[in-house]
């Protein structure tokens, strides 16, 4: 539990004393945010908030919670200067889009990776990962029935390629006989405690556009839309991909409606203050894709901002 090496100059001083047995249920989220502070230190940050705003709630009276909660919000304040005026802290809309989309890139590589049928535990930890990272998204507020989807996906398909690898068996892929399982990841060995390094490019192969819809305990997955269409579809160098083995894919851009080129808002709409955050939402989704030079993802999220703001719908 006690953080690793000083990644953050002053992060060695700071260094979390043992987890209490009542905060056990963040051990993955703290372990999470460890693992990411070089890659993606925002990302770290939410996971170390998301386990210092549940742990109040858990027990904040306790001299060791008390302690230890005292130290974790030590490291907080130390990332929070170290990462300055950073827009995705400094902003709650900015921050949210960026650890969704990070949460949804692991969560496609690990998807793509499945329904190619390679199983390994690179694909399953970035199943848990995504699914902790969606649990971080709630300390923005209460999260999307897309996201509560994805989370009980992941961590199911972690559950089952894990047992189905420890037993011998070969997984069926994608979302087939999904069942009620825990993914425990303290069962993993030493060896795959760190996020996957290399992730490949999302393969276009791994689409079927004849597979049969599929639901599983009431989760519908369309197929094809696996990956939501707010995700980037390349993934960002930062994740440890060198330059030079990320091939540019030809992009196929949808066609922009011609109605919204001369949009302009009809008098009678009257928009909500919960529109403005979504359109908000919305731009900020697109700008996040444009810095992965996703066009796709960054043309289909300025639509829907568009589209809410001129007809006062979805």
């Amino acid at each position: 539990a006690a953080a690793a090496g000083p990644v953050w100059g002053v992060m060695a001083a700071t260094a979390l004393p043992t987890l209490p047995e009542q905060f056990k249920s963040l051990q993955h989220h703290l372990r999470t945010g460890q693992e990411l502070d070089k890659r993606e230190p925002v990302v770290a940050y939410y996971c170390r908030l998301y386990a210092m705003q549940t742990g109040m709630k858990l027990d904040s009276k306790t001299p060791e919670c008390r302690k230890f909660l005292s130290k974790l919000m030590d490291q907080l304040e130390t990332m929070k200067k170290q990462l300055g005026d950073n827009e995705a802290i400094t902003q709650e809309i900015v921050g949210c889009a960026h650890v969704e989309n990070y949460a949804l890139k692991m969560f496609l590589y690990a998807d793509n990776e499945d329904r190619a049928g390679r199983f390994h535990k690179n694909m399953i930890k970035s199943f848990y990962t995504a699914s902790l990272l969606i649990d971080v998204l709630s300390v923005f507020g209460e999260l999307t029935e897309e996201n509560v989807q994805h989370r009980k996906y992941a961590r199911w398909k972690a559950a089952y390629i894990h047992n189905c690898l420890k037993n011998g068996e070969t997984p069926q892929p994608g979302p087939i006989g999904m069942e009620e399982e825990d993914y425990d990841a303290e069962t993993e060995d030493a060896s795959s405690s760190a996020l996957p390094t290399q992730v490949s490019q999302p393969s276009s192969s791994t689409y079927d556009p004849n597979m049969p819809t599929s639901n599983y305990t009431g989760i519908h997955i369309p197929p094809g839309a696996h990956a939501p269409a707010n995700t980037p579809a390349e993934v960002p160098h930062s994740t440890g991909v060198t330059s030079n083995t990320v091939q540019p894919i030809p992009q196929n851009i949808p066609a922009v409606d011609p109605s919204l080129y001369n949009a302009k808002s009809a008098g009678e709409v009257r928009l909500t203050p919960e529109d403005f955050a979504r359109a908000q939402k919305y731009c900020k989704y697109a700008g996040s894709a444009l810095q992965y030079e996703d066009v796709s993802t960054a043309v289909q999220n300025l639509q829907k901002a568009l589209k809410l703001l001129t007809t006062g719908r979805e």
